[in-house]
């Protein structure tokens, strides 16, 4: 089976995401690329993650074109191709609908640093105005918005991109993305929180990206 590793893990991956709470019923998406062989392992459309397989896994390149799998590839697709396509330090990309993030991204609030686990996110999370699900547009206003420097993104009344050198991290901005926002909406409830000191955060948002043991 053509990338079964990858496959394996966009499988497990996508069980861990209901399993966090970061997503419910078959909504979000995740996929690995396999730098060597030059494509990318996408989670299927529409498909119960608990009841997933490694073989419903879809492989594809970076343009989208279908290598091997039957099942149709996540409607974001074009999400996914953009960055393997113009940011090579990013190997994974998931897409949640959890709670706290999305709120933020139904508010167009962007996640200010209130918290140092922002940092996951960069220096701050950018968010984007609401974009047609599925679409080129979505995926490059994203794109813009992350630049080089974010590792997510707030989807207008949609939900939360992150991405990362691998599941594992990329997972890891997804989960910390999650709980500074659910921090940040009780800051902003409460009256207004203290930011962390942009140097700082800046400085951390550098040192996250090698805090995880392999």
């Amino acid at each position: 089976m053509i990338l079964q590793e990858e496959r394996e893990q966009v499988a497990e991956y996508g069980r861990r995401l209901v399993e966090l709470g970061l997503t419910t019923g078959t909504f979000g998406n995740l996929s690995v690329f396999n730098s060597k062989e030059g494509l990318m392992a996408l989670s299927p459309s529409g498909m119960d993650y608990m009841l997933t397989r490694p073989e419903d896994i879809v492989v594809l390149t970076p343009d989208g074109e279908k290598v091997d799998g039957d099942a149709k590839p996540s409607s974001e697709l074009e999400l996914h191709c953009i960055f393997y396509k113009n940011r090579p330090d990013v190997k994974a990309v998931i897409h949640t609908h959890s709670i706290y993030a999305t709120t933020l991204a139904c508010m167009h609030w962007e996640l200010e640093p209130v918290h140092y686990s922002a940092a996951y996110g960069g220096s701050f999370v950018p968010c984007v105005p609401y974009v047609r699900l599925g679409t080129r547009k979505l995926a490059e206003t994203v794109f813009v918005a992350m630049g080089t420097e974010h590792n997510a993104c707030l989807m207008g009344n949609h939900g939360l991109t992150s991405v990362g050198n691998s599941l594992s991290f990329a997972l890891d901005v997804a989960q910390n993305v999650e709980f500074a926002s659910q921090i940040y909406f009780y800051t902003r409830l409460a009256g207004g929180g203290v930011n962390v000191p942009e140097e700082e955060i800046s400085r951390l948002a550098v040192s996250l990206q090698t805090y995880r043991q392999r």
